[in-house]
């Protein structure tokens, strides 16, 4: 669905940067490999900048720059060579993005980057606007520590405010005694102190603004985790239509908090009780967007190239319900995966990101089935991916 803002301005001719154009990310793994294929399909050349070398994004952009992030020099270099700078990694040193500040436009801005990763500035950012998110306090000594335990009440969950996914430099806490051995744990650093809620469903809507304002947001994907990594997204999530249409709402609300252009992922708890709260933003396409490529009209990462270039924002309607599998490491323990026997199903494509070393709990790929319903295609998907280790 694609909604007009209040603040919409319209983009001049001037502002738009027409294919031809060459892009720059910063990061370099699967995210930016898919947005650079969408780039490129529509025209783009697409610079990448990271620490590391043949990277996902890397064989397939049309440059790839290695240098630290906190190399400046070699960031204005690489600012001074494209005509817009995105993200497929938040985790950038606010110091790199200042550097860029007058050589390039960066989108989203650095400073809903600097919301966004991190997990106590973004909470404190949903809480003062007013958008339901758990009951959470912040903690950075050990007064803090008990105060807020004792504040939430157990059971909580401990989180690190920086450089957490995937279930990492996290702690769940069933008794307050148990509280100070997880901050130790999690280096005595800032944390985040979020109650435990109980849940029937974990959604995610990705959503789109663009630089006159407009937003478009995909409906909701339902997603499920195994060992705190995502394990399998389905969509559309098959959740009630009025929390659908509340999250959908909220993301909304969200983008235009920020005054943001890009693509940001929004994650939402729905509670046993049927509430709907924020759980955490990501200021990037994100895994549980990875089944557009292949089912919805306008793929999230053709979405992050339309909206930063000043383009208008595509169709997000699914063209069939969709499953989305992710392939992890531990499929290579005993080998190869049996790739054709995946390929078997009709249905179902195969994406892999071009990691050459697959270790547990690493991403190195997914599937992706379209069919009648979601109950059909997540049956598929999970068969086509047992089907790799026959």
């Amino acid at each position: 669905m694609i909604t007009p803002s209040s603040s919409r301005t319209g983009v001049s001719n001037a502002q738009i940067i027409a294919p031809g154009a060459t892009l720059g990310v910063l990061g370099s793994g699967q995210l930016g490999r898919m947005f650079t294929i969408a780039a490129r399909r529509m025209g783009y050349r697409v610079h990448t900048f990271s620490p590391d070398q043949d990277t996902p994004t890397g064989q397939v952009a049309d440059r790839e720059v290695t240098a630290p992030y906190e190399d400046l020099d070699a960031l204005r270099a690489f600012a001074r060579d494209v005509s817009v700078v995105t993200f497929e990694f938040e985790n950038v040193p606010s110091e790199a993005v200042h550097a860029l500040d007058g050589i390039v436009p960066v989108r989203p801005s650095g400073a809903a980057l600097y919301t966004a990763q991190q997990r106590g500035r973004e909470k404190a950012f949903l809480s003062e606007r007013g958008f339901p998110t758990v009951p959470f306090a912040r903690a950075a000594t050990r007064a803090e520590l008990e105060a807020g335990v004792a504040s939430i009440g157990t059971p909580i969950v401990l989180k690190s405010v920086a450089f957490g996914y995937d279930g990492k430099g996290q702690h769940k806490i069933m008794r307050p005694g148990e509280a100070e051995r997880a901050w130790n744990a999690l280096g005595k650093n800032e944390i985040l102190i979020e109650k435990f809620v109980s849940l029937q469903a974990e959604i995610s809507v990705i959503a789109a603004r663009g630089l006159d304002g407009v937003v478009a947001e995909y409906p909701p994907f339902e997603n499920r985790h195994s060992n705190h990594i995502l394990d399998l997204t389905t969509a559309p999530a098959l959740v009630p239509a009025p929390i659908a249409a509340r999250a959908r709402e909220i993301a909304r609300a969200i983008l235009e908090a920020l005054d943001y252009v890009g693509i940001l992922c929004v994650e939402f708890f729905v509670t046993t009780d049927g509430d709907l709260l924020v759980n955490e933003l990501a200021p990037r396409p994100h895994n549980s967007g990875h089944l557009t490529f292949d089912a919805a009209v306008t793929s999230q990462f053709e979405q992050q190239v339309r909206a930063i270039c000043g383009l208008p924002l595509g169709s997000t309607e699914l063209l069939r319900p969709a499953a989305m599998a992710n392939l992890l490491g531990d499929l290579w323990s005993e080998g190869e995966p049996n790739w054709a026997a995946a390929c078997r199903y009709p249905d179902v494509k195969l994406h892999l990101y071009g990691k050459t070393q697959p270790r547990p709990g690493r991403k190195m790929g997914h599937l992706t089935a379209t069919a009648r319903t979601v109950q059909e295609a997540q049956d598929i998907v999970v068969a086509a991916r047992d089907a790799l280790l026959s």
